[in-house]
């Protein structure tokens, strides 16, 4: 999987692609969460889920059905306080939640992404993954981590930077 940090950060980067104007703080942190939701099955490793399981690691959580879900309840939950219509504010969120999955999907390591939980339980790797696979814990602070790290500089963040941008402009000639 990507880093913590890389998946916040597409989070931030992907809503503020999708955002139709400007947006409260508020908008952008809940992208950066949004973009980290999945990994929240993370802690079925301390609770004896096998990676492999629907609630393993990659598994429900990083599906599409989940994405819909979870975007669908934020949007409603959050289109008066954030003065947006629901369903543009679904659409976005739905796009930061499944980019997660899209990243770990990329990457080399892994057992991959059950996209189509609980539907299918199978999981899928992308045919090209030019990410290397982020440790977990601590160990992201070794040489794999940093050598995960720096992949994850040249095939994502520097790709997010370059969107950013170019939303940026196309606004500008508005």
């Amino acid at each position: 999987m990507p880093t913590a940090l890389t998946h916040a950060l597409a989070g931030l980067a992907l809503g503020e692609v999708l955002a139709p104007g400007p947006m409260p703080a508020a908008y952008h942190g809940l992208t950066a969460a949004l973009g980290l939701l999945p990994d929240l099955d993370a802690v079925g490793f301390r609770l004896g889920i096998p990676y492999g399981s629907r609630f393993g690691h990659r598994g429900f959580s990083h599906s599409l059905l989940c994405a819909a879900v979870v975007a669908l309840v934020a949007a409603a939950a959050l289109a008066a306080p954030l003065a947006s219509p629901w369903w543009w504010l679904g659409g976005a969120f739905f796009v930061v939640v499944a980019g997660h999955g899209a990243l770990d999907a990329l990457t080399d390591g892994g057992m991959g992404v059950a996209f189509f939980s609980p539907l299918d339980d199978r999981r899928y790797f992308f045919p090209w993954r030019p990410i290397r696979v982020s440790p977990i814990g601590l160990a992201a602070f070794s040489r794999w981590g940093l050598r995960a790290l720096l992949s994850e500089v040249a095939w994502v963040w520097l790709p997010l930077a370059v969107l950013v941008l170019a939303a940026e402009w196309l606004r500008g000639l508005r």
